[in-house]
């Protein structure tokens, strides 16, 4: 079911156009000031914050629960987008080390331990001195406390669809002790956070 949901949710994103989001093209900037050279993207969708990275010669490895979305980015964007095919909550698919990692809106989508097993995941994943970056949705949006009540700050919106608001308190309780150092508010047509991490060896 949530596979067959996904995919005509990515159906209709398509129809929305390939540009990139605000906080991929501003991640984009901040890899490359930092010397990133492969990502890994989980939830790439179709792959339209994806090229960005490519174009800047930045190795792009995605994660995508939607055979529709991975078909879908390899005739946009080339065969040779190296894509895990499965479900963010089975991380991870590879034993690779990223220089950074590129979460969009999507942990929110979560449950409490889902998004707690996604952060630990992408953090041991990460290089040493990586960064990792997860934009998501903040309480300011007009959604918050709309639909099916389902547990603190997590509501069923529409269609299924359960989503988690976080304020910062909440960014520093599941980001705190993964090197978190940054909180930025940004607009991408709802409120979110973009939240930046950075593997630090202790």
């Amino acid at each position: 079911m949530a596979e067959f949901w996904e995919d005509n949710f990515i159906e209709k994103q398509e129809m929305w156009g390939f540009e990139p989001s605000k906080s991929a093209l501003s991640t984009k900037d901040f890899f490359i000031e930092n010397s990133v050279k492969n990502i890994l993207i989980p939830g790439i969708g179709y792959g339209r914050n994806a090229q960005v990275f490519r174009d800047e010669g930045i190795t792009v490895t995605g994660i995508e629960i939607s055979k529709t979305a991975i078909e879908l980015a390899k005739k946009h964007y080339g065969a040779d987008l190296n894509i895990y095919h499965g479900s963010v909550t089975d991380m991870p698919f590879d034993s690779n080390k990223y220089d950074g990692i590129f979460c969009y809106a999507l942990i929110h989508l979560l449950d409490s331990k889902d998004r707690k097993k996604l952060i630990q995941d992408c953090y041991n994943q990460l290089s040493e001195n990586g960064y990792m970056v997860f934009t998501v949705i903040s309480k300011e949006a007009q959604t918050y406390g709309k639909g099916k009540f389902m547990s603190k700050d997590r509501y069923e919106i529409f269609d299924g669809v359960q989503m988690f608001f976080y304020d910062r308190e909440s960014v520093h309780e599941e980001f705190g002790k993964f090197g978190l150092f940054e909180i930025i508010e940004l607009d991408e047509s709802f409120p979110f956070f973009m939240i930046k991490c950075k593997k630090i060896k202790l």
